[in-house]
């Protein structure tokens, strides 16, 4: 029998939350002999992880030991639980919004998360942040759901990474994505190019003219604001992660999280 824990933290996942996650997260019987902690407990410690960004050594008493929520965290990335939460929850809230299930526009951008001693290894230096990390790199749908996320070295060129998340895009909406809103750093025929071949026109949104400070953008000021959602997760404020898959797992849960709420909000007001 799995134990039960009954914490009643901020971050733990609420009754109609758990109803549409379990399904998901469920990569073997919840009454399999061998599974010891609840499975709702155990998603509760990792959302607390993620939200809070505490070591996991320290994860508290009434929460299941930090080595069963790691491990699950890891089987369940591996399995691409969070990514598949993401692209199901991305057609209904667009639904629910008024607009069709499958996105024709995007919008790309990255951002540099500073190195810590577990990432340093795979870290690179962005001169244009002066920064030391990694680079986040992430296509949203206009209304600013997650599309898909990869995390590469922050010395590497944001137009480098045009085709995997063009490609990406397209397998994950059917090809219905034909342009895509990107800044300066996407300029360039290789860019281009590379988003052509999977049938993504690049619009490069520039500035009018020369201004100081921050500057709203029209279609541009969307992917900031996913990225600012993401921001407030403490766990990735850096890149804390030995492994770049297990940082992209965790942006995949943190926009699950986010995508959810607001999900269960609309069923709410409409029930």
């Amino acid at each position: 029998m799995a134990k039960e824990y009954r914490t009643g933290y901020p971050s733990d996942v609420n009754d109609e939350e758990w109803a549409f996650v379990a399904p998901y997260l469920a990569l073997c019987r919840e009454d399999a002999t061998q599974r010891e902690y609840s499975l709702r407990a155990v998603f509760n410690g990792l959302r607390y992880i993620v939200k809070t960004g505490n070591q996991w050594r320290m994860m508290p008493h009434d929460l299941p030991p930090w080595p069963v929520v790691y491990q699950q965290m890891r089987r369940w990335v591996e399995a691409g639980c969070f990514q598949i939460m993401v692209e199901d929850l991305r057609m209904l809230l667009r639904e629910f919004a008024g607009r069709k299930s499958q996105p024709t526009a995007m919008i790309l951008d990255s951002r540099t998360l500073q190195s810590t001693p577990e990432s340093g290894a795979r870290a690179g230096y962005d001169g244009a942040k002066r920064r030391k990390g990694s680079k986040v790199h992430a296509a949203v749908d206009t209304l600013g759901h997650l599309l898909a996320l990869h995390v590469a070295a922050a010395d590497e060129q944001d137009r480098a990474q045009v085709e995997k998340l063009a490609k990406a895009v397209q397998e994950i909406t059917g090809k219905h994505v034909e342009l895509a809103y990107v800044d300066q750093g996407y300029t360039g025929e290789s860019a281009a190019e590379a988003a052509e071949k999977h049938g993504v026109q690049l619009e490069v949104v520039k500035h009018t003219e020369a201004k100081r400070g921050f500057v709203l953008l029209p279609r541009r000021w969307v992917v900031e604001r996913s990225f600012a959602w993401a921001a407030r997760f403490r766990r990735l404020a850096r890149d804390y992660e030995r492994l770049s898959q297990t940082l992209a797992g965790l942006h995949y849960l943190a926009f699950a999280i986010l995508m959810l709420a607001n999900l269960t909000k609309l069923l709410t007001q409409n029930s």
